[in-house]
């Protein structure tokens, strides 16, 4: 069970990182190059229903903060899950 929760894991945080280097090329105008198209079909898919819920304020798009929330606390609750077990 040691070994699930350590996969689990790292490939949430992986996906953290995946995230903020996609936000990086959104500042930098870099969404149009072919590794910016790979890493929006990753990370599109999952920030699209926080930005429906959380609207932008100005030109600024606060989303993928809350979505960092949220996959902060599913990784502290599967981690919080395997304690049980």
């Amino acid at each position: 069970m040691g070994m699930l929760l350590s996969l689990i894991v790292y490939i949430l945080q992986i996906y953290s990182y995946v995230l903020i280097i996609y936000i990086f090329m959104s500042w930098f105008n870099l969404r149009n190059t072919t590794v910016g198209e790979f890493f929006a079909r990753i990370c599109e898919p999952y920030l699209e229903p926080f930005r429906r819920i959380v609207p932008p304020i100005g030109m600024i798009d606060i989303s993928p903060i809350v979505a960092f929330i949220v996959l902060d606390l599913a990784r502290n609750g599967i981690y919080q899950l395997f304690q049980w077990f």
